[in-house]
Protein backbone atom coordinates (compact mmCIF):
# COMPACT_ATOMS: atom_id res chain seq x y z
CA UNK A 1 0.00 0.00 0.00
CA UNK A 2 1.38 3.60 -1.24
CA UNK A 3 2.04 6.09 1.81
CA UNK A 4 -0.64 9.42 1.86
CA UNK A 5 2.30 11.54 1.33
CA UNK A 6 3.29 10.64 -2.10
CA UNK A 7 -0.25 10.63 -3.87
CA UNK A 8 -0.48 13.92 -2.33
CA UNK A 9 2.89 15.05 -3.77
CA UNK A 10 2.53 13.60 -6.90
CA UNK A 11 -0.86 15.85 -7.21
CA UNK A 12 0.25 18.45 -6.60
CA UNK A 13 3.01 18.32 -8.85
CA UNK A 14 0.42 17.97 -11.30
CA UNK A 15 -1.62 21.10 -10.58
CA UNK A 16 2.00 22.54 -10.24
CA UNK A 17 2.95 22.14 -13.98
CA UNK A 18 -0.87 23.22 -15.43
CA UNK A 19 -0.43 26.35 -13.52
CA UNK A 20 2.65 26.78 -15.02
CA UNK A 21 1.14 26.12 -18.59
CA UNK A 22 -1.73 28.47 -18.04
CA UNK A 23 1.06 31.31 -17.42
CA UNK A 24 2.94 30.53 -19.92
CA UNK A 25 0.82 30.58 -22.79
CA UNK A 26 -2.64 31.56 -21.35
CA UNK A 27 -3.89 27.93 -21.88
CA UNK A 28 -2.38 28.64 -26.01
CA UNK A 29 0.25 26.39 -27.29
CA UNK A 30 3.50 28.39 -27.15
CA UNK A 31 5.57 28.26 -30.58
CA UNK A 32 9.17 29.03 -28.46
CA UNK A 33 10.08 29.11 -24.80
CA UNK A 34 9.53 32.24 -22.52
CA UNK A 35 10.17 33.85 -19.65
CA UNK A 36 7.25 35.91 -18.09
CA UNK A 37 8.39 38.43 -15.74
CA UNK A 38 5.51 39.90 -13.77
CA UNK A 39 6.84 43.18 -13.33
CA UNK A 40 7.94 43.54 -16.33
CA UNK A 41 4.79 43.03 -17.86
CA UNK A 42 2.96 46.07 -15.68
CA UNK A 43 5.68 48.13 -17.14
CA UNK A 44 5.19 47.07 -20.40
CA UNK A 45 1.41 48.05 -20.15
CA UNK A 46 2.47 51.31 -18.63
CA UNK A 47 4.64 52.84 -21.26
CA UNK A 48 4.78 50.01 -24.00
CA UNK A 49 7.67 52.04 -26.12
CA UNK A 50 10.34 51.46 -23.53
CA UNK A 51 12.62 49.12 -23.81
CA UNK A 52 13.11 46.86 -20.56
CA UNK A 53 16.30 45.06 -20.27
CA UNK A 54 16.66 42.36 -18.06
CA UNK A 55 20.20 41.67 -16.40
CA UNK A 56 22.09 43.49 -18.65
CA UNK A 57 25.14 42.67 -16.51
CA UNK A 58 25.79 39.90 -14.38
CA UNK A 59 23.25 40.62 -11.70
CA UNK A 60 24.56 41.21 -7.90
CA UNK A 61 23.80 38.33 -5.27
CA UNK A 62 20.58 38.60 -3.30
CA UNK A 63 19.64 42.26 -5.23
CA UNK A 64 16.67 42.95 -7.19
CA UNK A 65 16.39 46.53 -8.53
CA UNK A 66 14.64 48.22 -11.55
CA UNK A 67 16.16 51.49 -12.87
CA UNK A 68 15.12 54.03 -15.51
CA UNK A 69 17.84 55.00 -17.77
CA UNK A 70 17.33 58.38 -19.21
CA UNK A 71 18.34 59.23 -23.08
CA UNK A 72 21.07 61.53 -21.57
CA UNK A 73 22.77 58.58 -19.94
CA UNK A 74 21.10 59.69 -16.55
CA UNK A 75 19.58 57.02 -14.46
CA UNK A 76 16.68 56.82 -11.53
CA UNK A 77 16.68 54.46 -9.14
CA UNK A 78 12.78 53.51 -9.39
CA UNK A 79 13.25 50.68 -6.68
CA UNK A 80 15.83 48.07 -4.63
CA UNK A 81 15.09 45.35 -2.34
CA UNK A 82 18.78 45.40 -1.48
CA UNK A 83 18.34 46.55 1.83
CA UNK A 84 15.53 45.23 2.53
CA UNK A 85 14.01 41.73 3.99
CA UNK A 86 14.06 39.41 6.15
CA UNK A 87 11.87 38.13 4.79
CA UNK A 88 12.45 37.73 1.54
CA UNK A 89 9.61 38.87 0.04
CA UNK A 90 10.36 42.40 0.89
CA UNK A 91 12.91 42.34 -1.83
CA UNK A 92 10.37 42.39 -4.46
CA UNK A 93 7.79 45.68 -4.87
CA UNK A 94 4.20 44.84 -5.92
CA UNK A 95 3.89 45.71 -9.73
CA UNK A 96 2.11 48.82 -9.09
CA UNK A 97 4.62 50.50 -6.94
CA UNK A 98 6.62 50.59 -9.53
CA UNK A 99 4.78 51.59 -12.02
CA UNK A 100 3.83 54.57 -10.06
CA UNK A 101 7.23 55.44 -9.78
CA UNK A 102 7.77 55.10 -13.20
CA UNK A 103 4.97 57.35 -13.81
CA UNK A 104 6.60 60.73 -11.68
CA UNK A 105 9.92 60.43 -14.01
CA UNK A 106 7.89 60.19 -17.34
CA UNK A 107 5.93 63.06 -16.72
Amino acid sequence: MASRGRKRKAEAAVTAAEKREKLAGGGKGVEEATVVIEHCQALRLEAPELPVKVNPAKPRRGSFEVTLVRPDGSSVELWTGIKKGPPRKLKFPEPQEVVEELKKYLS
